[in-house]
């Protein structure tokens, strides 16, 4: 196996000409990148760790067949950056992190590649706890789980939490009725024109919560057959990938990939809220983010709203229990409310006013030390840290 590890050292300035990875991590604030690489099974992987202060970096591994490797690097990184302040708005003790896979994830899956994978995870020593994402499912995670404990979302039978998919739609469902809430008076999405993008497991899940509020559902995917089964099931209307930026609705759901609101796309957009369940969706955020406030478009910041998976997997963390997981994802509705008045008061974009909670949140741990050991499976019971048993 052949590793690569990059850290970011403060103490020394970053030549960008000799070592432009480096000052790519420099620039996000990223701590450590692994590239990992095992041609005998065709693994080809990168883990990305942004930020430990607040405790191990959890997030998901993505399995998805990206043009190139500059691609994938740039979206482990945004991802992983993502997940710490994610965590961090959410109120966990998690760091954020992330991982991707570079291959089809519906023809290049095999019990010795995840093995593989899990090796490259258990090397890290608990700073990465890894999760399900985009193209991988449970059974990837349980080949994973047979090589580390440092991994959540494994199957309920194996004690685990299992696809934390619903969960994660249910806050972006709660946190899409806080945002009409703001722009309407009232959080009911009756009689509300809303579009999805995505057929996946998190924009299923959300569909169906949506259509039982009497909604106009409008369903889109890569995979044309996918989103029309669902459009079937909730009474939906199935339009094609790129009919679905230019819809006159009330409220645009982007559930696939990110940087889905970009400079193409954000001029024909005709929303009144952008929310989804999507990572990343503004591919600049700094710039998009002004012109959807320029355009009076609220958005919903994404690392906010679909924050449900993270808090479902770190309850896992503490034992499981769904109730207790569905009941602090609802609490996304108060944080996006909170978020919004904030951003009001303060004249200032909605990413901007959360970006800016998340970090002070993380300064404040940072002044007065680490919360956590890198050699323990992080979770706090009776004010202790201690290691989980895998069995």
């Amino acid at each position: 196996m052949d590793t690569t590890t990059a850290r970011t050292r403060e103490e020394k300035p970053v030549n960008s000409d000799q070592f432009p990875l480096f000052a790519d991590l420099a620039r996000g604030g990223h701590e450590q990148v692994l590239a990992c690489s095992h041609p005998a099974t065709g693994l080809k992987a990168i883990i990305a760790i942004h930020d430990t202060t607040l405790g191990p970096a959890l997030g998901g591994t993505r399995m998805w067949m990206y043009k190139n490797e500059h691609d994938a690097m740039r979206d482990v990184l945004r991802l992983s950056r993502g997940m710490t302040y994610k965590a961090a708005i959410s109120g966990l003790n998690l760091g954020g992190g992330k991982a991707v896979i570079i291959g089809d994830p519906h023809t290049d899956k095999n019990e010795s590649l995840f093995r593989a994978f899990g090796r490259f995870i258990d090397g890290l020593g608990g700073r990465y706890i890894t999760a399900e994402d985009v193209g991988m499912t449970e059974q990837e995670m349980e080949w994973i789980y047979s090589e580390t404990k440092y991994v959540t979302g494994i199957p309920k039978s194996m004690g685990g939490s299992g696809n934390p998919s619903p969960v994660t739609a249910y806050g972006v469902y709660m946190g899409m009725k806080a945002a009409a809430k703001n722009a309407y008076g009232s959080d009911s999405l009756d009689g509300k024109r809303i579009a999805i993008q995505g057929a996946g497991n998190v924009a299923s899940h959300l569909a169906r919560y949506i259509s039982k509020e009497n909604a106009t559902l409008f369903i889109t995917d890569i995979y044309k057959e996918k989103a029309q089964r669902l459009a079937g099931e909730c009474s939906a209307t199935y339009v094609s990938p790129d009919e679905i930026y230019s819809l006159e609705v009330d409220i645009f759901s982007p559930c696939a990939l990110g940087g889905v609101v970009n400079d193409d796309t954000l001029p024909v957009l005709t929303c009144d809220i952008l929310a989804g369940g999507a990572n990343n969706i503004l591919d600049d955020e700094e710039k998009h983010g002004a012109e959807l406030k320029r355009r009076g478009i609220l958005y919903a910041p994404d690392y906010v709203i679909n924050a449900g998976g993270i808090i479902n997997i770190s309850s896992e963390l503490e034992g499981y229990k769904e109730e207790l997981a569905m009941r602090k994802t609802g609490r996304i509705y108060d944080t996006v409310t909170d978020i919004l008045a904030y951003a009001e008061t303060n004249d200032i974009t909605t990413i901007e006013a959360s970006n800016r909670l998340a970090e002070k949140r993380i300064r404040a741990v940072a002044d007065t030390g680490s919360i956590y050991s890198s050699s323990s499976h992080f979770s706090h019971r009776k004010g202790e840290l201690y290691m989980r048993d895998r069995r």
